[in-house]
């Protein structure tokens, strides 16, 4: 609307111009004629035009009013706006911080992951070669023994009279007999087994399983098992708990069979169990090969209680006869008091046959 104005008066203006130009361009009169009557119009025209002026000389200052109220808004909202924008900039770079330290974290996190998965694949690379799987079934089962027993006790890889070499003997006190321990893991067929998709690949892993087993335990009541050379039964170390308790679990008549090949098969677990268990006949053994001695060191220690028992009543007689003597003592110590007392009191008694004196 101020523009408006503004606009309206400076057309005024400028027509009022226009018309003071046109009547000052009017060709003057004869001197000899009377003046023209003025022309009332002009007046009007130039009342209208100073009331224009005072109408736009009062729109220039509202508009410097408005334009200064216009600048101090500006300026509020420019130091609002930086303001805000300051503490944004910092809420945002302490949220980066924040998201740098989590992607350190997981990047961190990423590493582990990645190194976990170089384990898990060389482990699968272990499993998945036969030799390296030996090998590392028998680590784990030479770990057990050379953790629990002392090393007289056993052998690894000892040959025996046919040229066979089981993975571990361990011999007992006075037996001459060994037991033998050898390692087997059939990963294959369980693996397939544990993976079949339908029921003709989960009856083939189970035949191929079957197979493996029978085979095993076949090899080791062969090779291993030698009258007066080698104790009954045989261990099979198979170094998987989920293995022994699938075979336990769903082929009770392996185990079973492979029983009465005189053929054990132990779990880890089991394994530690039955160590224990040589472990105390052989401190059984050795205390049948020491019981001849330790008799005949509680024969002697029998001897010296008896002589300490000996010399401990002559003491108690020591010990009575002292108190005895003391008691005497204690006596004679009682009657020479009881005449020091009395001399010291004087009470002597009169001879006998002797006179009174007369009295004064």
């Amino acid at each position: 609307m101020d523009s408006a104005l503004i606009l309206l008066g400076f057309a005024v203006v400028v027509a009022a111009a226009i018309l003071a130009v046109a009547l000052l361009r009017r060709p003057a009169p004869a001197p000899e004629s009377a003046p023209p009557p003025p022309d009332p119009r002009l007046d009007t025209l130039l009342k209208a035009q100073g009331e224009i002026s005072g109408r736009f000389q009062q729109t220039l200052e509202a508009q410097a009013q408005l334009q200064k109220a216009l600048g101090e808004r500006l300026d509020a909202l420019n130091q609002r706006l930086g303001q805000s924008l300051s503490d944004s900039a910092e809420k945002t770079a302490a949220t980066l911080s924040g998201i740098t330290e989590r992607l350190c974290v997981i990047d961190e996190a990423q590493k582990n992951v990645t190194a976990l998965s170089g384990h898990v694949v060389s482990l699968q690379e272990i499993l998945s070669d036969k030799q390296t799987r030996g090998a590392f079934g028998q680590e784990r089962m030479e770990a057990i023994v050379s953790d629990q027993l002392p090393p007289d006790h056993y052998a690894f890889q000892h040959t025996l009279t046919n040229g066979s070499r089981p993975d571990c003997i361990i011999r007992i006190p006075n037996v001459a007999a060994v037991i033998v321990v050898d390692s087997k893991f059939p990963l294959e067929a369980y693996e397939a087994l544990r993976t079949a998709a339908n029921d003709a690949e989960a009856k083939a892993a189970t035949q191929r399983l079957r197979a493996d087993m029978q085979k095993h335990v076949r090899d080791i009541s062969e090779k291993y098992l030698i009258p007066g050379e080698t104790q009954t039964p045989a261990l099979m170390f198979v170094p998987s708990e989920s293995l022994y308790a699938e075979l336990h679990s769903n082929f009770a008549d392996l185990v079973q069979r492979a029983r009465r090949a005189q053929v054990v098969i132990v779990s880890p677990h089991v394994f530690m169990l039955a160590i224990n268990t040589i472990q105390t006949l052989m401190r059984d053994a050795k205390m049948r090969e020491q019981a001849s001695l330790i008799q005949k060191e509680v024969a002697l220690l029998l001897v010296d209680v008896n002589r300490l028992s000996e010399r401990i009543g002559a003491l108690r007689q020591h010990f009575d006869r002292t108190n005895k003597d003391i008691g005497e003592i204690e006596t004679s110590l009682k009657k020479i008091a009881s005449r020091a007392d009395g001399i010291e009191k004087v009470e002597l008694a009169a001879p006998e046959g002797a006179k009174a004196l007369p009295k004064g």
